[in-house]
């Protein structure tokens, strides 16, 4: 399992898919998420923008990425 440890309160879904290399570019964020590729905590996830916190985790392509503060 990968981490990305938060500078700020929160990340964007798209933002911590590219910084976890899963994607290339915002674009192809964009469409993993809008596809239903894209888990948070378990559950499909449509929004790129959605605020991603300490302790959630992101699943894309069997890879779990876990946010840390």
């Amino acid at each position: 399992m990968e981490t990305i440890k938060l500078r700020d309160d929160y990340i964007k879904l798209g933002q911590a898919l590219k910084a976890a290399g899963l994607v290339e570019n915002g674009v192809d964020a964009k469409f993993a998420v809008l596809d239903g590729l894209v888990k948070v905590n378990g559950h499909p996830e449509y929004q790129r923008g959605k605020k991603l916190y300490d302790g959630d985790e992101v699943t894309f392509e069997g890879t779990t990425i876990k946010i840390i503060k």
